[in-house]
């Protein structure tokens, strides 16, 4: 598996389509969807089917061999 990489929220929580998308992972909020309803996307170590799920800082997901680490805000 390959090292995590750090995304930093813009607020309180994303979902997980959303960080999906914006990771680079997927390419769309469509694909991010399919990949998800398929039980591609695990969170924390647990299979997650809930595109909508919200994850905080701390949360790890993980597609395959990527995985990202969801960090807190950046101070302005």
């Amino acid at each position: 598996m390959t090292d995590a990489t750090d995304f930093a929220l813009r607020g309180e929580h994303i979902t997980l389509d959303a960080l999906l998308k914006a990771s680079g992972i997927v390419s769309s909020g469509g694909a991010a969807k399919v990949l998800i309803a398929e039980g591609g996307v695990r969170v924390n170590g647990q299979p997650e089917a809930r595109r909508g799920r919200k994850l905080r800082a701390g949360d790890e997901v993980a597609v395959g061999t990527q995985r990202v680490r969801v960090g807190p805000a950046l101070a302005d």
